[in-house]
């Protein structure tokens, strides 16, 4: 816990320079994502159809830190989700939650007169700032690459044994079923979870799952989520060799090879769509890069941005990656994190087949049954 609360201070740092840098008088959030980041996965969640929550944290630029939410909702934030964390408290009575201005002239009480206020997601008269706090949240703190190892383990296991524990016949819908299941026993969300069997799995690249029957391959993708971090992970299953599938994963994991160890601080999101379309050519299969996206920076979203031909994102030093290479009927994909000039693929699912890729590392490959 006192690790957290240092977390915590160092976070609450970065918004106040970040509220500084936009002109603002103070920061509100009440995004999921960002509530979890700033309080190392204490969330504000109820309904989860929503991306915000019932209750908003202020932090001005002077470092005020306040607490907004309802009668309802205020005696478990301040008892439960912020305990320790010295949040003041504004109540109001839950009525109020239907006028989207109040949440800001609350926030504009605890102001200077004329300040103004950013947030998070669209409000009347704010200053939008989801772009800044997506490069906020980009660096890593050490706790959280230690949660994000434990968290990448938990999920490649997890999914490594539903694929060992699979039978030809199984419905793409019964699969998914065991991936949310097995999601829940190590305390994470499936936020994600796709299942793709044979002509599904070569038709469609994000496979959502029915009540087909899988009889010659495969593929699980899972996107969990643990104390607001989420990793992102596939498996390919075959019954019995299949050298097609095998090939064409191989070659899917060679684009993967190229793009992470393209993937240093400094790199542009568009450097790195680069580096794809050329392993993509040089594999023989240029037009695979068109067919789905193919990844890019994770943390507290499934993608915190995607590379694009025109992407301006920038690596950082601590940064989660997930990347998704696709060929028609195959994909791979692993979270890895870049540390400085070190990179660490978190995901990996223990005795799994493995091919080698560039830079000393593997990449997962296709498990026979």
């Amino acid at each position: 816990m006192t690790d957290r609360a240092a977390e915590h201070d160092e976070k609450l740092d970065r918004l106040v320079r970040l509220a500084r840098d936009a002109g603002a008088g103070a920061i509100l959030l009440a995004a999921h994502h960002n509530i979890a980041w700033l309080t190392s996965g204490r969330h504000n969640r109820i309904d989860t159809t929503r991306e915000t929550g019932s209750a908003r944290l202020l932090v001005t630029a002077a470092g005020g830190r306040h607490v907004l939410a309802n009668a309802i909702e205020m005696p478990r934030m301040l008892e439960e989700v912020l305990a320790g964390l010295d949040y003041a408290p504004i109540e109001y009575p839950w009525a109020d939650d239907q006028d989207p201005r109040h949440a800001v002239r609350l926030a504009q009480r605890v102001l200077p007169g004329g300040a103004s206020v950013a947030a998070d997601w669209p409000l009347p008269d704010t200053t939008p700032i989801e772009p800044m706090l997506s490069r906020a949240r980009a660096r890593l703190t050490d706790g959280e690459a230690a949660r994000y190892r434990t968290l990448g383990r938990d999920a490649g296991v997890a999914l490594g044994r539903i694929c060992r524990g699979l039978e030809p016949g199984g419905l793409e819908v019964d699969i998914a079923r065991a991936v949310a299941d097995a999601a829940a026993g190590f305390r994470a969300r499936a936020v994600v979870a796709l299942v793709g069997a044979d002509e599904r799995l070569r038709r469609y690249r994000h496979p959502v799952p029915t009540q087909t029957a899988w009889k010659e391959a495969v593929m699980l993708a899972l996107c969990a989520e643990r104390d607001g971090l989420i990793v992102s992970l596939s498996r390919v299953v075959a019954a019995g060799a299949r050298p097609d599938l095998e090939t064409r994963t191989r070659t899917a994991a060679g684009v993967f090879g190229r793009v992470l160890a393209a993937t240093r601080p400094g790199a542009t999101g568009a450097a790195l769509y680069d580096t794809l379309a050329r392993a993509y050519a040089d594999a023989g299969c240029a037009e695979e890069i068109l067919k789905h996206h193919q990844g890019g920076a994770i943390g507290y979203r499934a993608r915190e941005w995607i590379a694009h031909p025109h992407s301006p994102e920038v690596v950082a030093e601590r940064q989660a990656f997930a990347w998704n290479p696709t060929v028609t009927g195959t994909k791979v994909e692993d979270t890895a994190l870049v540390l400085g000039d070190r990179l660490e693929i978190i995901t990996s699912t223990p005795d799994w087949p493995a091919i080698d890729i560039e830079g000393g590392l593997t990449a997962s490959g296709v498990w026979r049954m």
